[in-house]
């Protein structure tokens, strides 16, 4: 009887009939590929081959993760920028010990090209992976014959020394061929020390300048010792290139007397023999820098045409002891504050904010570099935060404000400097508010002639160059000691605190 009815219905309204079958044979149509669409999200979810037998893959933004799997030409050439960094500081950090049980780095279906020794080449696919960290991963480790066990580049990789991470950021460069003003290249150690009542501090640069390429360089120490809204003295020595030591792969610099030597403990052996520029007193400075472990920022290269500027920190938060003696008077420093960090590109016509400060068990970097082809316009800051584990955020504030409430005189000029400076931002959940309180400021006029001998006097021509004032629209280098106050919210959680930093910009 049913049977019966549905057919005469069939047959008394058909179109409605054929409407009605289309539309359940769409829907059934649709459940079948959202079912086919799941079951291939839980293959892929399954796929070690994919996530080595992990919970979580990280990939470089922006990739197609059917790209990689299928080696289509867009995944040939990618690569995850800092990938040690990343692995040390975010994933196998022990922040978050709690909740990552194994971290393995992983390289998958690369395309290489293996040549015979008879000449005869061949495309193959490889992987690179670190051995035991695989196993902990308990991803696949596909072993044709032998075995396949970490070596000390695999060790170097995943924990290396405190010496050898100090090599890997901190050594020398030589100018890219991309850099068309290669006489104008510099390269620089820079150390700050800070006495523990925080009225007495000395800044100590180490610096390579020139095209180091050529027989047109070579290096400096300069050292300028300040007291607090009192005197400021500077120290130098020039040296030909003939006394100058440095390494592509080693952060260790001699500088006719003076040396940067990097201990096997990671510390810095910092020693200077410098006279002052205008007495010629004799200094000497013997210190010790310690890094905080886990407080540095891997470093940094910006490049566009002819402009290169690179910038690493292996000391953002660090303690000095030793001394520092002019004329047979010594002051001695016992964990003193102090910071280390290293630059180089070409420097003509370039100027940056800069800062770097304890706030309680917070330190936090900052700054931007502004070529000469920027023509006024800024860039956003880049705000890097740490705490006793290490990283803890970037944030990215667009501007950083000043206030120009002091006086400076330089050279007979008088200037007004900052007296106060904030900057803040908000990334999703994370805010950051800073604000600088400037106790103390210096200027120096970067059209000043350096003086003959000087390696400056070819890595920056305007120097001494009364013509290029009109293209310097900021001339004078303020360099600037005060307090930074930090407060916000990261991760969830309230941070706040407050110390003493320094701090650069122009005017």
């Amino acid at each position: 009887m049913i049977r019966l009815l549905a057919f005469r219905n069939i047959i008394y309204r058909p179109w409605r009939s054929v409407l009605l079958f289309f539309g359940y044979g769409v829907g059934v149509a649709v459940m079948i590929v959202l079912l086919s669409v799941g079951e291939a999200l839980l293959t892929q979810a399954k796929d070690e081959k994919l996530v080595g037998g992990g919970a979580i893959t990280v990939l470089p933004q922006g990739l197609d993760v059917e790209v990689m799997k299928t080696g289509g030409v867009g995944g040939l050439f990618f690569s995850i920028d800092h990938s040690r960094f990343i692995y040390d500081q975010l994933l196998a950090s022990p922040r978050l010990v709690k909740s990552v049980r194994a971290v393995a780095p992983q390289i998958d279906g690369r395309l290489v090209y293996l040549t015979t020794t008879k000449g005869y080449e061949f495309p193959v696919r490889a992987d690179g992976e670190i051995p035991d960290k695989t196993r902990e991963l308990r991803g696949p480790l596909l072993i044709g014959a032998g075995k396949w066990t970490n070596d000390d580049g695999d060790r170097r990789w995943v924990s290396p020394t405190p010496a050898e991470l100090r090599d890997e950021i901190d050594h020398f460069h030589l100018p890219p061929d991309s850099a068309a003003n290669r006489a104008s290249w510099a390269e620089w150690h820079y150390f700050n020390v800070v006495s523990p009542d925080k009225k007495h501090w000395a800044f100590i640069s180490f610096i390579v300048a020139g095209d180091v390429t050529s027989e047109k360089w070579g290096g400096s120490v300069a050292v300028t010792l300040r007291d607090e809204g009192g005197a400021s003295r500077k120290f130098a020595s020039f040296v030909p290139r003939q006394a100058v030591e440095f390494s592509n792969s080693k952060a260790d610099l001699t500088i006719g007397k003076s040396t940067v030597r990097v201990q096997p403990d990671g510390n810095y052996a910092v020693h200077a023999e410098v006279n002052a520029l205008q007495d010629g007193a004799p200094m000497t400075i013997d210190l010790i820098v310690s890094p905080a472990p886990r407080a540095y920022f891997p470093g940094a290269s910006l490049s566009s045409g002819d402009f290169v500027s690179g910038y690493t920190v292996p000391g953002l938060r660090a303690n000095a002891s030793g001394k520092i003696c002019v004329s047979g008077s010594c002051s001695t420093y016992d964990a003193a504050q102090s910071y280390h960090d290293h630059n180089w590109g070409v420097w003509r016509g370039v100027t940056w904010d800069w800062g770097a400060a304890r706030a309680g068990s917070y330190t936090i970097l900052y700054g931007r570099v502004l070529g000469p082809e920027q023509g006024g316009k800024h860039n956003p800051l880049f705000v890097y935060v740490v705490d006793s584990l290490g990283f803890r955020a970037v944030m990215r504030p667009q501007d950083i404000t000043y206030v120009d409430g002091r006086e400076i005189v330089v050279d007979g000029k008088t200037l007004r400097v900052p007296s106060k400076a904030m900057f803040a931002d908000v990334r999703g959940a994370d805010t950051l508010r800073v604000e600088l309180d400037i106790e103390d400021a210096i200027g120096t006029d970067n059209r000043r002639p350096v003086g003959e001998g000087s390696p400056f006097a070819t890595a920056k021509p305007e120097r001494g160059d009364p013509e290029s004032e009109a293209a310097m629209p900021k001339p004078y280098f303020i360099q600037m000691k005060g307090i930074a106050r930090i407060t916000g919210r990261l991760g969830g959680s309230p941070i706040a605190g407050s110390g003493t930093g320094f701090f650069e910009t122009y005017r």
